[in-house]
């Protein structure tokens, strides 16, 4: 039991509880995974607890496994030889395959991942004869996958509104057709459980006797249907201890719901409640910001977090004339923490709200010919919806490129398969041209010599995109970079196939074709050719690598990791929080969370950035500073004030000394990205937060003087 003397008095209380129902707020940086197997240890080795008689549960593989090694570590692999230990879903699926005499499955179901649920539901809409692009079969099963994850059942189904009746006709439909094929889906896995050890209480009590104990980690994250299971199976010895923050439930959008926390105090009232607020990862100054955001929050359990690593520096407040300026400053100055000889590069992160944001922060290191990695996402150039808004220019624009071609021809879907393609392409070789001048020429319709070698099926939608392609050709002759853009993805309907649902998944899809289309609008006077090649020169660069590099993710991405220095970017309202949380005060508060999160992430250094001017739908837009960071005492930051003025010099950013690793040299002084000098050439249109929209008469070289230092 020596593991117990490494523990602060907060933990050791958590560890060694007695009996009941407890609950762990656990602060971030607090040591809850050290908290959680100590106590599967404990049970064993000091509580005569045996191994089968514990479940701990975690919503990772990765988790699972680091958990079991560490209890492996404390005792020894015999000792703990029959935990049950893993994730929600693979915990459910044992019972569920052990227990099929009780439900409508046998025991050898089979689990369908996402796409095969996707076309179930999508064969489903068609025979019912549905609109597809009123019904989209992402969002049809969105709908019904957060029904299940509240534990509503096709039957109960809520009927509002014409598109409820829809959702709960497919979605009877869907679960008889899961049935007939022996198979569940991942939310099923949850539900049937669920639902086993409710409604037959002889096999809810062989397992609520079995587990004389029961865990859970990240118990925020948990949903209903999560919920409903860990009481059951903690039913009979009411031995449930539950480890978590409410302050970091930032995954709402996927079914996570904070209050089951606040269900656990009430189900359980007396259960013993224990904080964890050391913090053994970050300098006071930073949990002092932190605490100042979340302390905002509503109908939460406040911590006092503190540190004994000593105050640290206060977080730098950087107000860039632009996102160019901003995505400059972030890149030169962790080249200055490197090049000083105390950070690694990779113990620098960046972090933003949404994936869209990453495009200018990747330029920015290419353009300084410095690595970096890319954690969540793929990056910017190399995502579905950008490729594909690419392809459909490079084709306009050279319609002998097959590949983009083959890429768009049937984005959206528009009936034409791959037979169809191939014959397109085997019609065009034997004529001795492209599959693009087949399609122009089929744009005439049956007077094309063309026509007839294709079915009648296959010949309407192949003329109807030949009739599309001829008319962005002419007016590409006429039209500016991004009206052609905004013409071809109103004409192919694009939006609506980007944005299936209203998930945030559709919602950053849309966003990464609006972040192309504000980069077309920087060639609003120049030529496609240019256009086009700097978008190769970028997409083409192979720099990323999974070696020591910063690192760029989401807020969302970076829950659970930590790095020395933290870049949050992005700090303007409408970004952090997101616009679209203004009119829900739910979603404002996991926005609040979110933000709370990446604070938390940093060790040493906190930077804050945000610009005052900010492209947008494809025109610069004066920005108005995140609401958040009027939480934070003035007295932790540093830099520059909230009314844009510096209170430091550029000479104090950092060292300029050299460092070890040659790749990580100090740069040049800051220089515009290459095409951000037109951005305000005259004949360009504007639009001002004060006098509207307007066009540029004339384009003097003084500095604005927002951007002016002291």
């Amino acid at each position: 039991m020596n593991f117990l003397d490494k523990l602060n008095p907060q933990q050791k209380s958590a560890v060694t509880a007695g009996d009941g129902a407890v609950l762990v707020i656990a602060g971030p940086g607090s040591g809850k995974t050290r908290v959680l197997t100590q106590r599967v240890a404990y049970l064993i080795a000091s509580e005569g607890v045996r191994p089968w008689q514990i479940l701990a549960v975690t919503f990772t593989n990765k988790a699972a496994k680091e958990m079991q090694e560490r209890v492996n570590g404390m005792l020894n692999s015999q000792a703990t030889e029959g935990i049950m230990l893993g994730t929600f879903h693979s915990i459910c699926a044992r019972i569920l395959r052990r227990e099929a005499d009780n439900l409508p499955l046998e025991s050898n179901f089979v689990i369908f991942d996402s796409d095969d649920q996707e076309r179930i539901v999508k064969a489903i809409i068609r025979e019912f004869n549905l609109n597809e692009k009123l019904y989209r079969p992402a969002s049809i099963h969105a709908s019904i996958s957060r029904a299940k994850n509240e534990l509503i059942g096709a039957d109960d189904y809520p009927i509002n509104t014409y598109r409820d009746e829809v959702v709960k006709r497919v979605y009877a439909e869907y679960q008889k057709r899961l049935v007939s094929m022996n198979a569940v889906d991942f939310d099923d896995i949850l539900v049937y459980t669920a639902r086993l050890l409710e409604e037959n209480p002889a096999v809810r009590d062989k397992y609520a006797q079995r587990f004389r104990h029961v865990l859970v980690d990240e118990f925020q994250d948990t949903n209903l249907a999560q919920y409903a299971l860990v009481k059951q199976l903690a039913s009979y010895h009411k031995n449930i201890f539950c480890v978590g923050d409410p302050d970091q439930s930032v995954y709402g959008w996927r079914g996570a719901d904070y209050r089951n926390v606040q269900r656990f105090e009430q189900d359980f009232p007396d259960a013993r409640v224990v904080l964890l607020e050391q913090n053994y990862r970050s300098h006071q100054n930073i949990l002092d910001a932190a605490t100042g955001v979340i302390d905002r929050a509503r109908n939460r359990t406040k911590k006092r977090l503190f540190s004994d690593r000593g105050e640290g520096d206060r977080i730098f407040f950087y107000e860039a004339r632009d996102d160019y300026g901003e995505a400059s400053f972030v890149v030169d100055t962790i080249a200055q923490l490197v090049a000083s000889g105390d950070f690694e590069p990779g113990e620098c992160a960046v972090m933003y709200r949404t994936n869209a944001m990453s495009r200018l922060i990747e330029e920015a290191f290419l353009q300084a010919r410095l690595p970096y990695r890319l954690v969540g996402a793929q990056r910017f150039y190399g995502r579905r919806e950008v490729k594909d808004a690419i392809a459909f220019l490079r084709l306009v624009h050279n319609p002998a490129d097959e590949a983009s071609l083959d890429r768009i021809i049937n984005v959206p879907p528009r009936g034409i398969g791959e037979k169809t393609l191939t014959t397109l392409h085997m019609i065009a070789r034997q004529n001795e041209t492209s599959p693009a001048a087949i399609l122009l020429d089929l744009a005439r319709g049956a007077d094309s010599p063309f026509y007839k070698s294709f079915t009648g099926r296959a010949a309407v939608p192949l003329a109807d995109f030949g009739g599309m392609l001829s008319t962005w050709r002419a007016l590409a002759a006429t039209r500016t970079i991004p009206e052609l853009f905004d013409k071809i993805l109103q004409d192919v309907n694009y939006k609506d196939h980007v944005v299936e649902d209203n998930s945030e998944e559709s919602a950053d899809r849309w966003e990464n074709v609006q972040e192309l289309k504000r980069l077309a609008m920087d060639y609003s006077t120049r030529t496609m050719d240019e256009f086009l090649e700097n978008i190769a020169l970028i997409a083409d660069q192979d720099t990323i690598t999974d070696a020591n590099a910063p690192t760029l993710l989401t807020l969302h991405a970076a829950k659970g990791l930590e790095f020395r220095a933290v870049f949050i970017v992005g700090l303007d309202d409408g970004i952090i929080p997101h616009s679209r949380s203004f009119d829900e005060p739910e979603q404002m508060e996991e926005e609040r969370r979110l933000f709370y999160v990446g604070i938390t992430r940093a060790k040493d250094k906190l930077y804050f950035l945000r610009a005052i001017q900010r492209g947008g739908r494809g025109m610069a837009e004066e920005t108005y500073p995140s609401r958040f960071i009027d939480d934070i005492p003035e007295a932790l930051l540093v830099g520059k004030t909230r009314t844009g003025r510096s209170t430091l010099s550029r000479g104090s950013f950092g060292s300029s000394s050299s460092s070890s690793n040659s790749n990580w040299t100090l740069p040049p002084p800051p220089r515009p990205a290459p095409v951000a000098t037109s951005k305000y050439n005259a004949g360009t249109r504007i639009k001002h937060a004060v006098w509207g929209e307007g066009i540029v008469l004339e384009k003097t070289c003084n500095t604005p003087t927002s951007e002016k230092l002291d």
